[in-house]
């Protein structure tokens, strides 16, 4: 993607005043995600939802966002970079007011997909805009209020939405309302301070086709996968249908792929050693933290019986433990110059909070709980965004854009797999519990149990809702015993990961290959 130029160097005054409006565009995005993690019983609850439809809120967000994300990008090469972070500002809006008013779980997940899009636009174009707006060489100086925003959104999106759940003269519908003024004041701010030219690329190529073969092919699958054993058996014939449309959909699109000018996953980059493993690890990664991590404010709610705001005070470590990890870590590998070892160190030590916490159940203490989220949160931390550096120490110059992209990209594919693919093993174990509960305890399920979620406790008989909250609590220990298994292939591609370090020169020497090894590249240091 070429870089753009603004008409004329913006002052530092400038523009903070175009990254404030940018921040809060990029804030109410984050919070759209963390907000609703434990708001979602309760509001899956009121809505007389079902797990699986619990899991679909997020699932559908997060598969819209990501199939979006590289078109929004790829726009930006064509049209004007302020009027398209704008459009996705409206489309956020518009998506999150449609949220707060459905009047069941079916036009929730609709809205939330809608709202999907607009997400997609603020994470692809607000990094867009800013390399627009300001020099490589000083964008150094600004990161730290990108920081701050995140850290914000991802700690306080979860208090947030409990403190809006537990107050009743607000509601759960404002967990998504709260976000809308915040986003038109961005608006505003954009429109009068962010002016960039707009400079088109006359050869660009979007990949439509591409993005829409992979969305449509990962969707049918995670479909197969919210349904199978319950709606239908493993061996039946939707089974068969749906699976092959799903493989046929996405080896259509790896066609389509090797033959786009401008991919939106790039084979021959995916096809490097550094660039290919990178991405194993991070779907691996992306699978077990989104997927996990959605589930835990559930666990703390549904399991244990605390309130919406007590869940998200308990969720701390693991935000904590990614933030301090993260920063910690980025300062030792700027000064070591290595990066492998603290891949392979995170990975690990996220396998070992996963498999500390596939040993819960609806007692466990709360100080283990802590400290296995804690273990989490600095393995995810220690690999998540270093996994992206050691690409971008590995590709030449003109591919970093590209292999940086494309490893997000798979990244928030592994949290869409993640999620839908837990959700479904929770939805069964749960099902499983509490019918074999009813059984031992001779419990009479409701009368039209079938019209009362499980979700909604305040409607259940007091023996059912004791049934449910230990159903849940004993069932979120198998899927983090899953999420544990799905980092170990995480550890795997990390160890097979060449020696990555950080390069001194801004680009890969011609005289190299491309996959060429990373001690060679950091030998100048």
């Amino acid at each position: 993607m070429s870089q753009t130029q603004t008409e004329e160097p913006m002052s530092h005054r400038q523009v903070l005043e175009a990254l404030s409006g940018l921040l809060l565009a990029l804030f109410v995005a984050m919070v759209s995600s963390t907000i609703v993690s434990t708001a979602l019983p309760k509001i899956i609850g009121a809505l007389n939802g079902t797990q699986t439809q619990y899991t679909w809120v997020v699932t559908a967000t997060l598969l819209a966002a990501t199939a979006t994300t590289p078109i929004w990008g790829k726009l930006a090469d064509l049209y004007s970079k302020k009027i398209l972070v704008q459009v996705s500002i409206v489309i956020f809006v518009l998506g999150s007011m449609i949220s707060g008013l459905a009047q069941n779980t079916g036009e929730l997940i609709a809205a939330r997909a809608f709202q999907g899009i607009g997400v997609g636009g603020l994470q692809a174009l607000v990094q867009v805009v800013i390399a627009a707006m300001i020099p490589p060489r000083e964008r150094g100086r600004y990161n730290g209020y990108l920081g701050g925003v995140m850290a914000v959104a991802t700690v306080g999106g979860p208090l947030l939405g409990g403190v809006i759940v537990d107050t009743s003269w607000l509601g759960w519908r404002w967990c998504f309302f709260v976000g809308v003024p915040v986003a038109v004041i961005a608006l505003v701010v954009l429109q009068k301070t962010l002016h960039l030219a707009t400079i088109k690329r006359d050869n660009v190529k979007i990949d439509y086709l591409g993005a829409t073969l992979i969305a449509a092919g990962v969707s049918v699958l995670l479909i197969w996968v919210s349904f199978v054993d319950g709606s239908f058996a493993w061996l039946s014939w939707q089974t068969a249908v749906m699976v092959a449309a799903g493989l046929v959909l996405l080896a259509l699109a790896v066609w389509v792929e090797s033959r786009a000018a401008e991919p939106v996953v790039p084979l021959g980059i995916v096809a490097q050693r550094t660039t290919a493993l990178s991405i194993l690890a991070s779907l691996a990664v992306g699978m077990a933290m989104f997927g996990g991590a959605v589930f835990l404010g559930q666990y703390f709610q549904i399991g244990r019986g605390y309130t919406p705001t007590e869940a998200g005070l308990l969720t701390i470590p693991l935000m904590a433990g990614v933030l301090i990890s993260s920063i910690v870590v980025g300062r030792l590998i700027t000064q070591t110059g290595r990066i492998k070892p603290y891949i392979v160190a995170g990975t690990i030590v996220l396998v070992a909070g996963f498999a500390a916490l596939a040993t819960i159940d609806h007692e466990t203490s709360l100080v283990f709980v802590s400290g296995a989220m804690l273990l989490v949160g600095v393995g995810v931390g220690m690999s998540m965004q270093n996994l992206v550096l050691a690409v971008q120490n590995t590709v030449p110059l003109k591919d970093i854009g590209a292999a940086s992209s494309t490893v997000a990209f798979f990244r928030s594919l592994g949290g869409t797999i993640g999620v839908s693919v837990l959700g479904a093993v929770l939805a069964r174990r749960v099902t499983s519990n509490i019918t074999e509960s009813l059984a031992a305890a001779g419990v009479q399920a409701p009368a039209g149990g079938s019209k009362t979620s499980n979700l909604n406790l305040n409607a259940l008989p007091e023996a059912m809702q004791h049934i449910v909250r230990a159903a849940y609590g004993d069932a979120t220990g198998h899927i983090f015993l899953v999420s544990a298994c799905i980092a170990v292939v995480g550890v795997i591609a990390a160890l097979f990961m060449r020696p990555a370090m950080l390069r001194s020169t801004l680009d890969l020497s011609a005289a190299k290959p491309a996959e060429a090894t990373d001690e060679t590249v950091g030998a100048s240091r």
